[in-house]
């Protein structure tokens, strides 16, 4: 069983940024399909950023050219999301997930096997 622990959640103002660390226990894979996806009070958790085994990444619309994702240079299994430009609306639980395989890299839950406990984002103005 794959255990993700988040890290890196908190309190920021508006325009500032953060940056989430998620890592992936260890295992038989070396390296795994992760996304980081957010869940706002009464709604269904939503995909924001994605990175596949070439390193390719994929972005929500709210987010793409303020949000990075990117893993770690010498642990293949810790990825960051490095969050600029925050806004209000970005207030949520992040979530950390993973998946050993996957045909294309897309925000589709069912995909990702594994997810972290989740760690709170909070913008204020």
């Amino acid at each position: 069983q794959v255990r993700l622990v988040e890290s890196g959640g908190g309190s920021v103002q508006a325009g500032g940024s953060l940056t989430l660390s998620c890592e992936a226990s260890e295992s038989s894979s070396s390296r795994y399909y992760m996304a980081w996806f957010r869940q706002y009070p009464g709604k269904e958790r939503e995909g924001v950023a994605a990175i596949d085994l070439d390193d390719w990444e994929r972005y929500a619309d709210s987010v793409r050219g303020r949000f990075i994702i990117n893993r770690a240079l010498r642990n293949e299994r810790k990825v960051f999301l490095v969050m600029n430009n925050l806004k209000v609306g970005d207030s949520a639980m992040y979530y950390c997930a993973a998946a050993e395989s996957m045909s294309d890299l897309r925000f589709d839950r069912s995909e990702y096997s594994y997810w972290g406990q989740g760690t709170q984002v909070t913008v204020s103005s």
